[in-house]
């Protein structure tokens, strides 16, 4: 990636003050109480909060200003030029000092957010402020203390305790203003007015989606985590980041007794203290009493039944009756002595490894490396191959750069932002919060996708096309613009190359042609397309509904392509984004785990790169790509005089037998390996079909670098110590290495993740040479490419060039190719598969925390109500759901959304596993399956498996 353009710095203009008689400067329009704490003055307040719109009602923080005859509220006035200010006068003091009495007053006698240094302090930053201004209360004002109203104990997760209540308000810009969710307001008059949520509801019967924004920001424990409520103490807090979808929110763990107990949002560059759900209440899966802390061998004669997944019961589920305890010698002995025996035996592609995206950079790195040098092949592969290989193909073909060109927070810059196959409030929360907070400022979305999604509430035009008709959708846009003359052809000139074949090919793809295939009205189409290349800045989004297609790649050459002839790239707040969906599927990719790619999308079959590696790595390698996730499977099905035949494995924190498409055909493969090793930290389908079960470690319990959607690196730090004898992945990889003949030596700390680190960052030094692992032990999370000790890091790049070979954009045309399989009169609805809002990947993390658990405890099944009306059904009645390749029972709920004749069930329950329906037919390009189409039938009845009970920790 090219670096972007120097920027010309602005000096921001200052103003000179006094205040409490010294003098200070105040950036232009900047409030007194800011100007005040950058210069270390410390004045009361309650309602402010930095990052949030000034309230101003609470009026703890007035001032005295020379010449007023009333106080000022210093969080909402304005510093100006010779302003003589006075925090600390008898007058201003004494208003403080009442006002903070007199909140103090109606305070319950016991409260809810103890001060973590003070237990005294229990009313949090009130008794902070109280305490440090020697304000005690009156037994006078006591007697006069309201009404205390009743705690209200409905949610899963958050506490309201209104009796702690101060109406500052910041929970209602916290719901309102910076995660828009409209669900917090405040009602009523007078005496009788208080915080309420949605039509005065209780809080766990309102829209309330859980974020947890509020309980950040509220300064006196009236919303707390219930994790929380009761003493506050902690042992330690430690620095980490989101271990879920690929935003990377920074985060900090509180941990007492070597337990997490709360977590709050950190101030990171993706997120700025924001968390979602999963973020803020998911974290005790690393508690369950369901983590390995032992390793496990499959004990003699008990075979592998892949057909008995269907009715395992996760949490009742006894490992003893097929699995007996091993010490790690025995296990990590029989681990590469079987894998090292069969390569030698059968060949080097014999063997297979499946890594992570929910591990760090350092584990990615080394799992390849392993697989490379240790193995012998290029057979290694994870779960971008299932999400966005397409759009990474395409990206690779027409930038350049398989990574985002601009941020997520880049919208702020954006006139019209184009959210296509994602649904960021459910996938990317944090991410959607940025899209929202767009929206508020005037940015128009537009929303592209076959259901209507949360974030169409927010949309100026929401583009419901048919499911499959992506590209006839986006052709018909870029028919529009070139045809009425809005391509930007300087852009084009100096920039792009093919177009003259992408003209050609768009002719007969007008809007009016397109509109009955799409089911997009014609000047709807024409409308979005105009909007599109007029805008000052337009930026493309997308999600699995892009790449999960036998046409995915084609997809996203459509969005290349519409974002590069209307010259929407290559500058703020325009650009191309395809949402990574795991916290490190991006980090996973660029280290190298994928089978046609050394490190840094450096192909095997290109000889400086092949060369550079084998001096690198001092080894031999394959220069021939290897096989990729469903090509792996086949191959474990082939016949055993196939010379390519997979015999081996070893999997590490994926979980295959949940994930892969037509799940009894990945079963059937995994059940017929000679060797099947999984390393993990729970007992997953997959693990059910192993000879050795290697216990690992969760993301808390290690440190580490992810890199997010953003391409940010980010630090990870270890907050607490891994159960039983469970141990760091990066340990158990070096020690399969070692016993597998490989002299590795990373020393260190952490089993030498510095060193590892290092090593990685050599090999990977055309995009982070100047990330250091110093320089992320003081920034936390940096930008790449940034290719120097001062480079800052490139948030905005192809800002002059692309990364192709010439330097222009390739653009590629795309004609209609149909799904592979379509509705017919036995199966005549679609099945679209996709994640919840609290639910994430197969439910192996998510669905053992008891909040999320708690909130989303069954699978659902979701049609509209046209089609729940035809089909004679209700919402909570049971369907069966099936398809050529399997079947599932489930509840169906009601989602006017899901457009008839579809059907969307999501994949993170494995008594409903849809994957079990789901087609393995692959786009030819990225080799990714079609999970996002297939041809079902919906039936009346069945019997729905029980609830794993996976929350019951």
């Amino acid at each position: 990636m090219n670096a972007p353009a120097k920027l010309t710095d602005v000096t921001p203009r200052t103003v000179e003050f006094k205040l409490d008689n010294q003098t200070i400067h105040a950036f232009e329009g900047e409030t007194i109480l800011k100007a005040a704490k950058r210069h270390g003055i410390d004045i009361p307040h309650l309602c402010d909060k930095d990052g949030y719109r000034a309230d101003g009602n609470c009026r703890a923080c007035v001032v005295e200003i020379k010449g007023e005859r009333t106080l000022a509220p210093s969080c909402c006035r304005s510093a100006v030029a010779g302003m003589q200010v006075q925090a600390r006068s008898e007058r201003a003091i004494k208003s403080q000092k009442m006002v903070l009495e007199m909140l103090l007053s109606d305070m319950p006698d016991v409260g809810y957010k103890w001060n973590e240094q003070d237990e005294s302090q229990q009313h949090g930053e009130l008794s902070d402020w109280a305490a440090r201004m020697n304000v005690s209360v009156r037994p006078a004002l006591k007697t006069l203390r309201r009404e205390q109203p009743k705690a209200d104990l409905s949610h899963p997760a958050m506490a309201v305790n209104l009796d702690a209540c101060i109406q500052c308000k910041r929970c209602v810009r916290a719901c309102r203003e910076e995660q828009v969710n409209d669900v917090i307001g405040y009602a009523l008059r007078g005496a009788h007015s208080k915080i309420v949520f949605d039509l005065n509801d209780a809080m766990g019967d309102s829209t309330c989606v859980a974020c947890g924004e509020c309980v950040q920001a509220c300064p006196t424990g009236a919303l707390m985590p219930k994790t929380q409520t009761g003493s506050q103490l902690v042992d330690k807090k430690v620095d980490s980041v989101c271990p879920f979808c690929g935003v990377g929110c920074l985060l900090t763990y509180k941990v007492k007794d070597n337990k997490i107990v709360g977590v709050d949002g950190r101030d990171g560059p993706a997120n700025h203290n924001r968390l979602c759900v999963k973020g803020r209440f998911g974290f005790d899966y690393a508690h369950s009493r369901q983590r390995l802390t032992v390793p496990l061998i499959r004990k003699t004669g008990v075979p592998k039944d892949p057909a008995a997944l269907q009715d395992l019961n996760r949490d009742s589920a006894d490992w003893s009756s097929v699995f007996r305890e091993a010490s790690w010698e025995e296990a990590l002995a029989l681990t590469s002595g079987t894998l090292k025996g069969l390569r030698d035996t059968h060949g080097k592609k014999s063997l297979a490894g499946f890594g992570s995206a929910k591990g760090s950079n350092e584990e990615a790195y080394l799992f390849q490396k392993l697989v490379r040098t240790g193995f012998g092949s290029n057979n290694v592969d994870h779960c971008t191959r299932l999400c966005h290989a397409s759009s990474v193909a395409a990206l690779l073909e027409g930038v350049g750069s398989g990574a985002v060109s601009n941020q997520v927070n880049d919208v702020a810059h954006s006139d019209l932002i184009f959210i296509i196959g994602s649904n960021p409030t459910s996938n990317h929360p944090v991410a959607a919060t940025w899209m929202k907070n767009a929206a508020q400022r005037g940015a128009r979305i537009v929303l592209a996708d076959p259901r209507v999604t949360d974030i169409s509430k927010h949309a100026w035009r929401t583009l419901q096309f048919k499911a499959d008709t992506d590209v006839a959708t986006l052709n018909a846009l870029i028919h529009t613009v070139i045809e009425e003359g809005l391509a930007d052809e300087e852009f084009i000139r100096t920039r792009a190359s093919n177009f003259e074949a992408l003209r050609e090919n768009v002719k007969d793809y007008s809007p009016e042609t397109m509109s009955p295939i799409c089911g997009i009205p014609a000047p709807t189409l024409r409308e979005v397309a105009r909007a599109f290349a007029k805008a000052k800045g337009a930026m493309i989004l997308w999600g699995m509904g892009v790449s999960q297609h036998v046409h995915g790649t084609d997809n996203a050459r459509c969005l290349i392509a519409l974002a590069a002839v209307t010259g929407q790239i290559g500058k703020p707040g325009s650009g191309l984004h395809p949402l990574r969906g795991q916290n490190n599927v991006q980090g996973a990719s660029d280290a190298g785990l994928i089978p046609m790619m050394f490190p840094n999308y450096q192909h095997v079959t290109n000889k400086a790169a092949h060369g550079w590696f084998e001096k690198f790595w001092d080894t031999k390698l394959d220069d021939q790509p290897g096989y990729t996730v469903v090509e792996i499977m086949h191959k474990a099905l082939a016949p055993d005089t196939d010379p390519h035949k997979v015999r081996g494995m070893y999997i590490m924190g994926e979980n295959p037998a949940m994930s892969d498409p037509d799940l009894n055909h990945a079963r059937h493969a995994l059940a017929s390996l000679a060797h099947l090793v999984v390393q993990d930290i729970f007992m997953t389908e997959t693990a059910w079909l192993a000879d050795v079960v290697l216990p690992a470690t969760a993301w808390p319990e290690k440190t580490g670098t992810v890199s997010n959607t953003d391409r940010m690196v980010q630090l990870g730090k270890q907050a607490i110590e891994p159960p039983g004898q469970a141990m760091p992945d990066l340990w158990i990889i070096q020690q399969i290495a070692k016993r597998m003949g490989l002299s590795w030596r990373y020393l260190g700390e952490h089993n030498g993740v510095a060193a590892v680190y290092e090593e990685m960052r050599q090999a990977m030094h055309a995009t982070i040479a100047g990330i250091t692992w110093e320089r992320l032990q003081r920034e936390s999370s940096v930008t790449y490419p940034c290719l120097s000790a001062d480079d800052p890091g490139a948030p905005t790049v192809f800002l002059d060039r692309f990364d192709t070979t010439d330097g222009r954009v390739h653009l590629v045309p795309a004609d209609i190719i149909p799904a592979n399989e379509r509705p017919d009169a036995k199966y005549p609805f679609v099945l679209i598969t996709g994640r919840q809002l609290e639910h994430w990947h197969t439910g192996s993390m998510t669905r053992r925390a008891a909040v999320l658990d708690a909130i989303e405890p069954i699978a659902t099944a979701s049609l509209c109500g046209d089609d729940l009306t035809a089909l004679g059904l209700s919402p909570g009645d049971v369907i069966t759901v099936q398809s050529r390749r399997g079947e599932v029972v489930i509840h169906v709920r009601r989602d006017d959304g899901t457009p008839s004749g579809c059907v969307f069930v999501p994949f993170a329950y494995h008594e409903a596993a849809a994957n079990l329906m789901t087609n393995a037919a692959l786009d030819p390009f990225g080799k990714i399956p079609e999970f996002k189409y297939c041809a079902v039938a919906i039936h009346r009845n069945g019997v729905a498996a029980v609830a794993s009970g996976y929350g019951k920790n």
